[in-house]
């Protein structure tokens, strides 16, 4: 017999260890044999045929009686079977960890692009209709499903390049200058840069970099024409566009859908391919496009909140979160430019009213303003309950929007009521239950307050009080402006003595109603004015008391004329009324009227000294007296003398009658060289 040893032998590194005991130079032959069997059984694709294979051939062997042999053919199997589960479980585990990878990539892009989109967008929901537009079309001229998925993770991420592009930029509501838009051109080399190294299964960045090319060669960053441009770029060109003009822009406002198909049909062969053009517009109506009504589009948003899950949730509120960030700065911004641009009070607040209502909600909204008498007064109102608003007149401290002015500290969350109890309303109109008043400082002056009411208890938070803390901030100088200019255009147009319109107002305005009178076929009456004597309260009294008398006189006549006819000084103790509608015995009656009412005056400029006051008056009519102004003011100052002559005491000395009054410069300031008719 030969001698035998129990010597081990390997046959694979994965497999369980065979010990035989063989003659020695056999068993070297064997260990050599088997390892060579086992390593072409776990070549790919030979493990489970050839371990069925060696397991037949040991069957055959031990019928034989080649017990060894077929015990080693049987070892061979065994190891290669389970090799080949290992190395298949091996396969399976990591193709299900390059799952989860490859979900992780595409889920952090995802949220990438979400982020960005709510930073860019009005809409949140952008993304998913390029992405579902551009996956559709795509479909639809016979793209293949790997590219199909390309080509909606491009449209995920065809503006990542915007994070390149100033916010300032992004948000300008008006057209972009050349400087601007040649920064915007920049974002699809910016996207293509940013993820041309990802690992995507088909190319991605390509796409990205091309999506703002033109079919017919205008567009960048390349130039790119017509076929040149890759395809899956000219797919997500179309759903881009077509998606756009639906939706509101900082530059331009959303258009309905059938004029967004209309658009894109213009576009064909411009812009976009045309082929791909007549494809979607066929398609689009087959889409599923976001529910048009607001009402049912936030039943369904409410429904589908209610079964969100919490992770859902809090990923929705970051981006809105985004969202409303990127939204109080372009509101900021639109405020900022063009506010400048607004000089009255109630444009300026327009403006702001306007642009505030996308920040925090109201139901009305109210400017309130100190006056020089120490009251607070409503200078602009709009919303609910305008009306009444408008007149509110506080006393400073009082109310709601006086306590504000005077503690410079803003009040959440109060009863609108206060503000209408202090003005002594008896009832606070119904409707409007809770307040945010903010107070308005530029620099170190108090300008005013901003008043924001709602119909709905308890509505403002700390973030609104928040928001409109940075909107007083910016606009309070812009506000103090405003006033400063009304205030300015006011005393420019007004008697500083008198608070009349000076002659300046009393000719523009005086040429207006004479060509409305003329273009209706109207009438309009002129009285001029003229005190009594005045020189002689100016000599006895002194200067302070002929003031004061023209000043009596001034209050008196805007007491007496209706509130539409206009009351002017001209000049000294002469005075100017002007009188739409009315012809010569409503001027007369009107004249008679005010001489009465100034008669009835009574000063004391010294004690136990009354000084009686009067006023002669002349009238003309248009067109009965005269076509232009210059020959009614000539005519009532003529009839004005005649009526200080007739009406002067009994042996006093008469006056002459100027030659002014036949002639109309005495009557015309200086420089003042007006058209002779009305035309």
């Amino acid at each position: 017999m030969h001698e035998t040893s129990p010597r081990p032998i390997a046959i694979t590194e994965d497999a369980p260890t065979v010990a035989v005991g063989l003659p020695v130079g056999f068993g070297a032959r064997v260990a050599a044999w088997a390892a060579s069997a086992a390593a072409f059984l776990l070549a790919p694709g030979v493990i489970y045929p050839g371990a069925l294979a060696a397991t037949a051939g040991a069957s055959v062997l031990a019928v034989r009686g080649r017990l060894v042999l077929s015990a080693l053919l049987v070892a061979v199997a065994v190891a290669a079977a389970v090799g080949g589960h290992r190395r298949g479980r091996a396969r399976v585990l990591a193709a299900a960890r390059e799952r989860r990878l490859s979900g992780l990539r595409l889920a952090t892009i995802e949220a990438l692009a979400s982020a960005i989109d709510a930073k860019d967008k009005t809409s949140a929901r952008h993304i998913r209709r390029v992405q579902a537009f551009a996956s559709a079309l795509a479909r639809a001229v016979g793209v293949p499903e790997d590219e199909v998925q390309a080509i909606a993770t491009a449209a995920m991420l065809h503006d990542v390049g915007k994070l390149a592009v100033p916010e300032h930029i992004l948000s300008k509501p008006g057209p972009l200058t050349d400087e601007e838009f040649e920064k915007v051109k920049t974002h699809p080399q910016v996207g293509f840069e940013i993820i041309e190294h990802v690992p995507f299964p088909c190319p991605v960045a390509p796409l990205v970099l091309c999506h703002h090319e033109k079919w017919d060669g205008s567009g960048y960053p390349l130039g790119l024409r017509g076929d040149d441009i890759p395809l899956g770029a000219r797919i997500l060109a179309v759903s881009d566009y077509f998606e756009s003009v639906m939706r509101d822009r900082p530059y331009n406002k959303a258009v309905s859908f059938d004029l967004a198909m209309l658009v894109l049909q213009q576009e064909a062969g411009k812009a976009l391919d045309p082929h791909l053009v007549s494809v979607f517009l066929d398609l689009v109506p087959t889409l599923a496009l976001e529910p048009g009504p607001a009402g049912e589009a936030a039943a369904r948003e409410e429904d589908v909140a209610r079964h969100r899950q919490p992770a859902d949730l809090w990923r929705q509120a970051a981006f809105e979160n985004i969202a409303r960030a990127h939204q109080e700065i372009y509101a900021l911004y639109e405020i900022a430019q063009a506010i400048g641009s607004r000089l009255g009070v109630a444009d300026a607040m327009s403006l702001i009213a306007d642009k505030l209502a996308t920040l925090v909600p109201f139901s009305a909204c109210a400017l309130f303003v100190g006056d020089e008498d120490g009251t607070v007064q409503c200078r602009f109102a709009s919303g609910v309950n305008e009306d009444d608003l408008q007149g509110l007149r506080l006393a400073e401290g009082e109310g709601l929007s006086g306590w504000v002015i005077r503690n410079r500290r803003p009040l959440v969350n109060v009863t609108p009521a206060a503000d209408f109890e202090a003005a002594g309303r008896p009832a606070a109109p119904a409707g409007l239950r809770s307040a945010l008043v903010c107070p308005l400082v530029s620099g170190d002056q108090m300008v005013g307050a901003i008043a924001l009411y709602h119909v709905q208890p308890d509505f403002y938070t700390e973030e609104h009080r928040r928001l409109l803390d940075r909107i007083s901030e910016q606009t309070a100088a812009a506000i103090s402006n405003s006033i400063v200019f009304e205030q300015t255009r006011e005393d420019s147009l007004r008697d500083p003595l008198t608070r009349l319109p000076n002659t300046r107002y009393m000719f523009t305005h005086l040429t207006r109603e004479l060509a409305r009178a003329q273009r209706l076929g109207t009438e309009v009456s002129i009285l001029v004015l003229d005190l009594d004597d005045f020189k002689r309260i100016n000599d006895t009294y002194g200067h302070q008391a002929g003031d004061r008398t023209l000043q009596e006189v001034a209050r008196v006549m805007r007491e007496t004329v209706r509130h539409y006819d206009v009351c002017a000084r001209y000049a000294g103790d002469e005075f100017i009324v002007v009188l739409p509608g009315c012809g010569a015995e409503e001027a007369e009656a009107k004249r008679l009227e005010l001489q009465d009412a100034v008669s009835a005056l009574s000063m004391e400029v010294v004690p136990g000294h009354p000084i009686g006051v009067s006023v002669s008056v002349g009238a003309a009519v248009f067109p009965a007296d005269g076509e232009t102004y210059e020959v009614l003011l000539a005519t009532a100052d003529g009839r004005m003398y005649g009526d200080k002559k007739t009406r002067k005491p009994a042996g006093a000395g008469s006056e002459a009658i100027p030659a002014s009054a036949v002639a109309a410069p005495a009557l015309m300031p200086a420089g003042f060289l007006p058209s002779t008719r009305i035309n």
